[in-house]
């Protein structure tokens, strides 16, 4: 059973100040398998401290500095992509397929953030004034346990190529992901203060963080709760912040679909990362005259995306991270029912055959409408939701009506008409007839799903703020 003793403060592995052992458990098997030691606010203050004094020498780094050390930690973090794909699968519980893909996405994120910084202007004129674009100080960057490490890497990269010194609160969740990152920051030789890491609960180090005056931004991304209550303590200091919260995605399955095409995607867009995903289209929109012909085609694409053991190759959706989800999602499920939704495919329970592991049934409800509760919260697990539509200006108002903004998709056999509505769909990304991840286009949410975009320049500059130069 690994013991995770420290936290990364100043360029160091020190014992935290706090005593809480929390424990690591792996959601195939329900076992514990570590414990780490948490950080309490005296450890986040010290780390803040770490990162006041390290900013100005580091704010005046030159971009190819800043690009050496992003090179740096790219390479590091690649060189431990095996070692964090494990961790990946024990801790998280993500299929081994899906796994592979987060463990390498969190170096490339990194060397994304270097693209962006090569070419990026930080000088730029406007009439007679000349604008800089100076770094905004100590970011505070709160990261969910549903892909930790690449949360880390993308937030960190983008405030250290905009200047910034960063306080990291991961996931307590998640430490065997951030002790690998730990150490690849170590051992890219970051000057100290750069990159502090404190594990901690969220209401104790992020609360820290988020009130803190030396903090002048905050990166958040998790549920709107807390995005709601770090809003709340940044107020009083007037941070800058970027929130990336939850979703309730549409899928629409326009009515010229090819459902062999179609169905596909829309059931690996719902049950993504386990159905643990902000993005996941969870709310599949079909077209009334087609209803039947689209729950025969969905119910067998559901039995070919089996639930089950995360290190079983054929396995597409492993278990949930924790007890606790497990049951807040086997009490969504129980809530569809009682308000009268039907279940086309999986229901309560585990999967079959399967006695241990937090493994949710892959499940779909129909006859649903947009008002039930299924349809308006944020599951995070395998659970869809049918609901059927008469025309396109029906699908496009049901799959506005809805609190969440971050994503959408459009599945369609017109691309041109798959645009058309895909702009018509209030949502920070919506994407036609495909499932790609674009890095270069900015990310975040509309409504309730967010504030601010992460990504490429749009990402780069929420650590910038503009300064105007006027000589006379």
């Amino acid at each position: 059973m690994q013991r995770i003793e420290h936290i990364y403060i100043n360029g160091a592995f020190v014992t935290p100040h706090g005593s809480e052992w929390f424990d690591l458990f792996n959601p195939a098997t329900e076992e514990v398998i570590g414990q780490v030691r948490l950080g309490d606010a005296d450890d986040a203050r010290l780390a803040i401290a770490a990162a006041k004094a390290a900013f100005p020498a580091f704010s005046r780094t030159s971009r190819e500095q800043r690009m050496a050390m992003l090179q740096r930690m790219e390479a590091a973090m690649a060189a431990r992509e095996d070692e964090l794909f494990e961790a990946i699968v024990t801790e998280y519980g993500a299929p081994v397929s899906r796994a592979r893909w987060m463990a390498a996405y969190s170096h490339q994120v990194i060397g994304e953030a270097a693209a962006t910084l090569a070419e990026y202007p930080f000088e730029r004129p406007a009439g007679s004034a000349l604008v800089v674009m100076k770094p905004l100080g100590v970011a505070g960057l709160i990261t969910p346990w549903n892909s930790n490490a690449s949360f880390i890497c993308g937030k960190l990269a983008a405030a250290m190529a905009a200047g910034c010194i960063a306080v990291i609160k991961p996931s307590e969740m998640s430490a065997l992901q951030t002790q690998i990152v730990m150490e690849a920051l170590h051992e890219a030789g970051l000057p100290p203060g750069v990159a502090n890491i404190v594990n901690g609960r969220g209401d104790v180090v992020g609360a820290q963080i988020s009130a803190h005056p030396d903090v002048a931004k905050i990166s958040f991304t998790g549920s709107g709760a807390v995005g709601r209550a770090i809003m709340r303590s940044s107020a009083d200091t007037l941070k800058r912040v970027t929130l990336e919260l939850g979703g309730k995605s549409p899928t629409i399955v326009l009515d010229d679909a090819d459902l062999a095409t179609a169905v596909p995607l829309a059931v690996s867009a719902g049950f993504m990362n386990s159905g643990q995903a902000c993005i996941a289209g969870t709310r599949i929109l079909v077209p009334a005259s087609r209803l039947a012909e689209c729950e025969a085609a969905i119910v067998e694409q559901v039995r070919a995306t089996p639930a089950g053991d995360p290190r079983d190759p054929a396995t597409a959706i492993g278990p949930m991270v924790s007890a606790r989800q497990w049951q807040r999602v086997q009490g969504y499920i129980r809530r569809g029912i009682e308000e009268g939704a039907r279940v086309l495919i999986g229901g309560e329970g585990r999967p079959d055959g399967m006695t241990r592991g937090w493994l949710v049934k892959p499940t779909v409800f129909t006859d649903a409408r947009n008002d039930m509760t299924i349809a308006r919260e944020e599951i995070f697990g395998p659970v869809l939701t049918l609901i059927p539509y008469r025309d396109e200006a029906e699908a496009i108002a049901i799959a506005n009506d809805t609190p969440y903004g971050l994503h959408g998709y459009v599945l369609t056999g017109d691309s041109a008409r798959g645009a058309r509505v895909a702009s018509q769909i209030q949502a920070g990304r919506v994407l036609v007839n495909t499932l790609t991840h674009e890095p270069k286009a900015p990310f975040g949410g509309f409504k309730q799903s967010g504030i601010g975009r992460e990504n490429s320049h749009y990402g780069l500059e929420a650590y910038l703020e503009p300064q105007a130069i006027v000589v006379g």
